[in-house]
């Protein structure tokens, strides 16, 4: 019976068999097939021996059923995989497991996992900037309400703000790659990691192991491989997590409904916005992307906190990563595939936006009035001090800022009333942003092939 919502609810059902029972003994299988296949590459077991276990290697013939029932008897559940596999495979099933212990097989099908993972998560983050840099080239003319401390700033294309965010994602995309590197690493080392159990041959039967399963060797590890890699990528998983979590705030902010700038994609003919209120039509999807960034931010510290095991290893780690890992990994995945869908369907109101533009009677052009103004009078600071007041006195009378500086006799002094007025449109009042637009895009759609075809073996 399901009970935790990435059982049903949350999650590709691609992320969630990267993590599902049958996907581990599979690795687990793989792995210990290749530890067995290496052992045979350096002529310590019979080259038959390797094939026959190899084949046998797979849950066509090693059941999680059957492993469950072993595991209830002997109470380990890593030995249980052995014993199951040695079932089937006798009259070899002694050469199985020689030297490893169990993390040797339980990191390295952890590293298979992540980097399952981390392809999935790319490919995401891949579309994702795609889907960004074209709404930054669809909006670059669409100008908008810039805000800061929620309060009305300066004019601002509307596609600023996905260039902004397409340059983050492709950030990221570039710190998961180099990650890759750090955290898919596997290890054939032993139980305090001097490889002793191995025998003279232990360096070359690791470094086959990990060719043939094709991650990365640790460079060094005690019974386990060190937790700081692991850190790193669910630390990077909140990060990007709570880059999603902004974009979809933003989208729930200029929902709300006196900005109402863009709205979520709604489905009129049968999708119900509240239980009680037939008219709401709320930001759900954004929402559940902010919400789930909490819980994912909150492992970052279960990450950190594993690095800090006893001597050469302890359980403390292992209970919470079971949890931790899989959680992560597939609330992300829920994350990326829902703002996606937010993105893609966005709805946008260029006319609200003009509306709110106008609604600040002219006071967002103050910055402007007051750089011109500073050129052809006594400076920047007076300058700064005249508009200041004209912008109080306008919002005091509820009157435009225009109406205010006309009146005044110190900014009439240097401004005519037809400079004032080219002034105070928005569209001149850009800066460099669309520039900024068309560098970002054009570095994204240059950079992204480049990332996601990047292939990370060993």
């Amino acid at each position: 019976m399901p009970i935790h919502p990435i059982e049903y609810r949350y999650g590709s059902p691609e992320m969630r068999k990267v993590f599902s029972r049958e996907s581990w003994l599979e690795k687990m299988l793989k792995v210990e097939a290749a530890l067995v296949q290496a052992y045979a590459d350096v002529g310590e077991i019979p080259e038959d021996a390797a094939r026959y276990i190899s084949e046998r290697a797979s849950t066509s013939y090693v059941s999680v059923e059957a492993v469950d029932r072993i595991e209830r008897e002997i109470g380990h559940e890593i030995m249980a995989v052995v014993k199951a596999l040695a079932e089937v495979s006798e009259p070899y099933g002694g050469f199985i497991h020689m030297g490893a212990t169990s993390n040797d097989i339980t990191d390295s099908v952890l590293a298979l996992q992540l980097k399952e993972a981390i392809k999935i998560v790319r490919k995401d983050l891949a579309e994702l900037a795609g889907v960004l840099v074209g709404k930054a080239e669809t909006y670059k003319d669409t100008v908008c309400l810039g805000r800061t401390h929620g309060i009305a700033a300066l004019p601002m294309p509307f596609g600023f703000k996905f260039a902004v965010w397409a340059s983050e994602v492709t950030r990221h995309i570039k710190r998961l790659s180099q990650c890759e590197d750090r955290v898919c690493v596997g290890k054939m080392s032993g139980a305090v990691g001097t490889m002793a159990g191995f025998g003279p041959n232990a360096l070359r039967i690791q470094e086959t192991v990990m060719e043939r399963l094709g991650i990365r060797p640790a460079t060094i590890a005690t019974q386990v491989v060190p937790r700081d890699g692991l850190a790193e990528f669910i630390t990077l998983l909140g990060v990007i997590a709570s880059t999603l979590d902004k974009i979809a705030n933003e989208v729930r902010n200029l929902q709300r409904t006196e900005i109402r700038e863009v709205e979520e994609p709604f489905r009129e003919e049968r999708q119900v916005g509240s239980s009680s209120m037939p008219h709401k039509r709320n930001p759900e999807k954004s929402e559940k992307v902010c919400g789930l960034a909490r819980v994912i931010r909150g492992f970052t510290v279960t990450a950190l906190e594993n690095i800090v095991l006893e001597h050469e290893r302890d359980l403390t780690n292992s209970s919470c990563e079971r949890v931790m890992v899989p959680e992560v990994c597939i609330l992300l995945d829920e994350q990326l595939k829902t703002i996606l869908k937010v993105l893609k369907g966005l709805i946008v109101y260029p006319e609200n936006m003009v509306k709110n533009l106008e609604a600040t009677r002219g006071l967002i052009m103050s910055e402007a009035i007051t750089l011109t103004l500073a050129k052809k009078g006594p400076g920047r600071q007076w300058a700064h001090e005249v508009v200041r007041r004209c912008s109080m006195e306008a919002w005091k009378r509820q009157v435009t800022l225009p109406d205010v500086l006309k009146q005044n006799p110190e900014v009439t002094q240097y401004l005519s009333e037809q400079e004032i007025d080219a002034l105070m449109d928005p569209v001149n009042y850009l800066g460099k942003a669309k520039e900024q637009i068309g560098k970002v895009t054009a570095y994204v759609r240059s950079t992204l092939p480049q990332l996601v075809d990047t292939t990370h073996n060993p």
